[in-house]
């Protein structure tokens, strides 16, 4: 049968190397995911690692992918599935091993190779025969036959499709770590997130424990999860509940404080923002932020500038930060901010009862934010008692409000100053 034209040439049918079944005598078994061991990878991978995926995981020099990956390999071969390989391209298996000696990663069923040819690593798969296979990284990594230098596009892009092929085919587990531009982004050709089933990010502050693991890209569970990691002299560990890592125990309210919820993913955290109002300047007063977005920063001072009584910032330095080295730049915190700063200009204390939760619009009013029964109900669970939301935060479609937790709807930032001090003198 003759096919239709492209290009000027007739596409001529083939006979299918697999013919089409119906979809309900397919089964979903060999697409099933197995467990890493590690919780919180597991919550962003979608239950684990699926035989014959490749996950492609990102992030800065150092910030503990390999330590990460090494303790995944440590746990599937530990399990007893099949055997773990990690080939490293950037060290030697002597130092790899000093480091799974920390991490006390020595089961005789995970394996070590230091390779940077492709040829060399399909030779030891056919050795160990693995069911998951780390390298470290892909930019390390060349072909032979394909044109550039270990790095370049061309070789990323053809060492990429070799290991998916031969991941697909054999059906082993692989995982990728790539590295990232000084924008953030994963670096090497577009075309390589394209080819991978899963897409992570690492990120997290060297000076910081806290280390969360982002889905990108997943074709197996939910793109928008998170998992948070705790670093520290053995190793990387899970943190299940990590909202308390975002808050500071006070012995008494502290003015320039003011807590808010944070959406990671689906998750909520509770997070505090911090505020100090410098003294007055002439000319351009600094504004420095660490943890928050400065464009909003720079907003929410104006509003408050124009819609809040006594306070004058215009002429006075401000600096402003999150606890526990969390990034919140999602306009949910605004709100937070704004009392925060308010706080601190005016030397009130916010309740440490009290969480504000909502985006400040350019005329003083709050809005809503999604994902406001989530929030309200950490917040409940954390033991908070009053949470100041825009208007219909209360509404059916937001669930019921937790017990033990009062919602007070505030609709502009007069009125939530307003409700924040009436809170605070109860």
């Amino acid at each position: 049968m003759t096919g239709p034209v492209v290009a000027g040439r007739a596409v001529a049918a083939r006979t299918p190397s697999e013919p089409a079944r119906p979809i309900s005598t397919i089964s979903a078994a060999p697409a099933e995911a197995r467990p890493t061991g590690i919780g919180e990878l597991d919550r962003v991978l979608g239950g684990g690692l699926v035989p014959g995926a490749v996950v492609l995981l990102a992030g800065e020099p150092g910030v503990g992918k390999s330590t990460l990956l090494l303790d995944v390999a440590q746990q599937w071969a530990v399990a007893g599935h099949t055997p773990a390989l990690v080939v490293s391209g950037e060290e030697s298996v002597s130092q790899v091993r000093l480091r799974a000696g920390r991490l006390g990663a020595l089961d005789d069923r995970l394996y070590l190779a230091a390779e940077n040819d492709l040829g060399s690593v399909l030779g030891h798969l056919d050795a160990v025969q693995p069911g998951l296979l780390v390298l470290d990284s892909v930019q390390t990594f060349s072909l032979s036959g394909a044109d550039g230098v270990a790095g370049g596009v061309t070789q990323v892009r053809a060492v990429t499709a070799a290991l998916v092929a031969v991941a697909k085919e054999r059906g082993i587990a692989t995982v990728l770590v790539g590295h990232v531009t000084k924008d953030g982004n994963v670096a090497g050709p577009r075309v390589l997130e394209h080819l991978v089933d899963v897409v992570l990010h690492f990120e997290g502050d060297r000076h910081s424990a806290l280390r969360l693991v982002r889905g990108m890209k997943n074709r197996f569970g939910p793109a928008d999860e998170v998992g948070c990691f705790e670093m520290h002299e053995r190793g990387i560990t899970g943190l299940a509940d990590p909202s308390g890592l975002f808050l500071t125990r006070y012995a008494e309210a502290v003015p320039g404080t003011c807590v808010t919820v944070a959406m990671e993913g689906r998750r909520a955290l509770v997070t505090e923002v911090q505020a100090l109002i410098g003294a007055t300047v002439a000319g351009s007063p600094r504004r420095t932020v660490s943890g928050l977005d400065s464009a909003r920063l720079a907003m929410v001072l104006a509003v408050l500038q124009r819609r809040a009584e006594k306070l004058t910032l215009h002429d006075r330095e401000v600096f402003a930060a999150t606890v526990g080295g969390i990034r919140v730049i999602e306009p949910a915190a605004d709100l937070a901010v704004a009392l925060a700063v308010a706080s601190g200009g005016l030397n009130l204390a916010v309740s440490p009862r009290l969480v504000a939760i909502g985006e400040v619009g350019l005329t003083g009013e709050v809005r809503r934010v999604g994902a406001v029964g989530r929030r309200l109900a950490e917040a409940a669970r954390l033991g908070f008692t009053v949470a100041l939301a825009p208007p219909g935060a209360d509404s059916a479609d937001h669930g019921a409000v937790p017990d033990g937790l009062r919602v007070i709807e505030v609709s502009d930032v007069r009125s939530a100053l307003h409700w924040a001090a009436r809170v605070s003198a109860e």
